[in-house]
């Protein structure tokens, strides 16, 4: 019921009359069923955008930071992450990891919509980063489809460290989905994993239009605080 009073009483209206979002490809997205919408990750507002391009109801992994905050902050925070539909989740890896995968199974099976970041994080400069292989393990253990979905805008509008955002229209463009059958059972050899990422990834590169580095972005984000991120990305081109 939150979920749908901010999507189109709240906040939804005010989106598209701001930012005058464009898509592309929604028919892409089944009616029913468990899939996996992967996204580039490029601005805090995306997780908005791609509920407003999928009629149904969608849930998302969320760093458990944003569920844990003290006081009324913390709380009303909580509440509103609740209510977008936001899962949260310990990314500190290992067991970590596991509960993850776990969680977002849950939601596939019961034939919802799972919104995911492969990269994992934002990108710090717009560039598109190395996924990581939790998505393709997701998929063929539930065995869904994933759908790739580009964000075109949303790093020129608000970028990692901006608070107010500027105004300038936003896309969303839908890609086809992706099926890997042929790897049924596969779910736990590593290069299947590494070759179903891969090819999201490419599709990412392909309808963002975004350069494409083989790093992962965590890394990058380390590079850039120590003023050495050009000259390793130069290395990977």
């Amino acid at each position: 019921m939150l979920y749908w009073f901010i999507k189109h009483i709240l906040l939804g209206p005010w989106l598209k009359i701001l930012f005058r979002p464009w898509a592309e490809g929604q028919e892409n997205i089944p009616a029913s069923g468990g899939v996996i919408l992967a996204s580039n990750h490029l601005s805090f507002s995306d997780s908005f955008y791609l509920a407003l391009v999928a009629k149904r109801p969608m849930a998302y992994l969320a760093k458990s930071d944003y569920f844990t905050g003290k006081g009324i902050k913390g709380y009303l925070t909580k509440l509103f992450m609740r209510g977008v539909g936001q899962l949260p989740v310990d990314r500190s890896g290992g067991r970590a990891s596991e509960a993850a995968i776990h969680t977002a199974l849950r939601v596939l099976n019961a034939g919802d919509i799972l919104g995911i970041y492969p990269e994992g994080t934002r990108s710090p400069n717009g560039i598109l980063y190395r996924g990581k292989t939790g998505l393709a393990r997701m998929a063929l253990e539930a065995k869904v489809p994933i759908i790739p979905v580009a964000m075109i805008n949303t790093y020129e509008i608000q970028p990692p460290g901006k608070i107010r955002p500027r105004l300038k229209r936003v896309g969303i463009r839908v890609g086809k989905p992706l099926k890997f059958d042929r790897y049924a059972g596969l779910e736990d050899d590593r290069f299947v994993l590494r070759s179903v990422t891969d090819e999201v990834m490419y599709e990412l590169m392909t309808l963002s239009g975004q350069e494409y580095v083989d790093m992962y972005a965590t890394r990058a984000k380390e590079l850039i605080s120590q003023g050495e991120l050009a000259d390793a990305q130069s290395s990977l081109r």
